[in-house]
């Protein structure tokens, strides 16, 4: 009956029962002879009693209130209170304590869920950290150990100089490779880069790819073919260099995790304002583990083979945040040693 009770209703309650209370045990008096009463001074007395029970209870109920609420407040608002957050602020009419348990409530949930957010931040940077060194601390160990060779004497055996240094420049090549990746990512995490939307020809765009990528395909005997069906030549809206780079990350992973022998296959689908595009190999595959974690950054399904075939395992990622950035989705389908297909949508012209 009391549960759900405003302030107001409970401080009426409280007169109402003081005044009923006195108002019965003078009636009783008088009944007894031992106090003599009339109906009007009893309803006077009822009234008055009734009018400053009530001012007594509002009062200090208020001020309880208020007190209580004052101090949850301190502890959960994030803000300094202003200083006129005063008594008078309280509406005695509402259910306030419901109400505050219900803000306290939420705030242990979204305390939660930042504690949560924090602890995963934290995992993810030392993660981050920690990769980074690991990518950063090969090239640079390979280049310290060439030149200090070099200083120490293998300069002047021809031998040996030149070799040296090639094999110094691709590990450079590689540190530079890997900072700009991490500069792209940075920015497409900030938003600080701006999309060219255009409209163009994917299919076109994909044959432009293809060519770029022949000499490596023909390295381990890979075919590049559309399925059928997929020879149409749709017109989408986004960023063509964009664009060129997922696609050139997505068949580039082909051709690396790709079979000796195998086949790389494009292929549309309409989906009425969207372009479904899927970049399709039969090679090594990704483990269910594995799965999940294909977009992370530095990771890598096959990490020895990944270090034979280069790249900084950057390139998921980057085309991850691309796709997105594009208010589009992505996804991977695999099986370990059946090939996987890569998806993602782009709107149509």
């Amino acid at each position: 009956m009391f549960k759900n009770q405003t302030p107001r209703q409970l401080s009426l309650m409280a007169a109402l029962t003081s005044a009923t209370t006195i108002s019965i045990l003078i009636s009783i008096l008088d009944a007894l002879g031992l106090f003599s009463f009339s109906w009007t001074g009893l309803a006077v007395l009822f009234v008055v009693v009734f009018a400053i029970d009530f001012a007594a209870n509002y009062f200090f109920v208020r001020y309880y209130i208020f007190r209580k609420i004052k101090l949850i407040y301190k502890i959960i608002h994030r803000h300094k209170m202003s200083s006129d957050f005063k008594a008078d602020k309280i509406e005695m009419r509402r259910n306030i304590l419901d109400e505050v348990d219900r803000e306290v409530e939420q705030w242990a949930e979204q305390s939660d869920r930042d504690q949560e957010e924090q602890e995963r931040m934290a995992s993810f940077r030392r993660r981050f950290i920690g990769d980074v060194s690991h990518e950063l601390k090969t090239p640079i160990f390979n280049v310290q150990g060439f030149i200090h060779t070099l200083l120490d004497g293998a300069i002047d055996d021809p031998e040996v100089n030149i070799k040296y240094l090639q094999r110094a420049a691709r590990n450079i090549d590689r540190l530079q490779t890997i900072v700009e990746d991490l500069e792209a990512i940075n920015k497409l995490e900030a938003g600080q880069m701006v999309l060219d939307l255009r409209e163009f020809d994917i299919h076109q765009l994909t044959d432009e790819v293809f060519s770029d990528l022949e000499m490596k395909a023909k390295e381990r005997n890979i075919r590049f073919t559309y399925k059928e069906g997929a020879n149409q030549h749709f017109r989408v809206v986004a960023d063509k260099e964009n664009i060129r780079q997922v696609l050139m990350n997505l068949i580039h992973n082909s051709i690396k995790y790709g079979k000796d022998g195998g086949v790389t296959k494009l292929s549309f689908y309409d989906m009425e304002s969207y372009i479904l595009v899927e970049v399709s190999d039969n090679g090594i595959g990704i483990s269910p583990e594995n799965l999940p974690h294909v977009f992370e950054r530095f990771y890598r399904v096959d990490k020895h083979r990944s270090r034979e075939v280069g790249g900084t395992g950057l390139g998921l990622s980057i085309v991850k945040h691309i796709v997105e950035a594009h208010k589009q989705t992505i996804n991977v389908r695999s099986n370990a040693d059946y090939g996987s297909t890569f998806g993602f949508t782009l709107k149509k012209a």
